[in-house]
């Protein structure tokens, strides 16, 4: 698979622990242990190539002003938070990575046209059939 190769430097990520939401109790309400990931991509050492593929995803977690915004409360501990979100940005950042490879254009072959037409005709045979009946 073609893509873009890239080397994710820790200190552009910027890490804050905020209070999950949702139910969870007492916990969810005293302890900060949802992760919340912010990355400037502008800022970032990305190459351009990625940049520009990142900042052109239609992605609600990219905003406008291109930074990423990831959230993540799923878990009770702020590292697994922390573990999910890094992983949530590999993700988006593999799917900016990939470079679809280049279609060919083919000619169909003499016999993918013959068979072509000859069901056309075989089809308008068939509709032809259903017609009214003449004497």
């Amino acid at each position: 698979m073609p893509r873009i190769a890239y080397t994710l430097d820790h200190a552009d990520l910027h890490w804050q622990a905020v209070r999950a939401q949702g139910a969870g109790g007492q916990n969810v309400n005293k302890v900060s242990n949802a992760a919340h990931l912010r990355v400037d991509v502008h800022a970032a050492a990305l190459p351009d190539a990625l940049k520009t593929r990142v900042l052109a995803l239609r992605d609600s977690r990219v905003s406008t002003d291109g930074v990423i915004n990831i959230k993540a409360q799923q878990h009770r501990s702020l590292e697994k938070n922390r573990a999910e979100a890094l992983a949530r940005l590999h993700e988006l950042l593999d799917t900016a990575a990939y470079v679809a490879p280049m279609r060919r254009a083919t000619k169909p072959t003499r016999t993918s046209r013959r068979k072509r037409v000859e069901s056309k005709i075989k089809r308008g045979e068939v509709k032809a059939l259903r017609g009214p009946v003449r004497d």
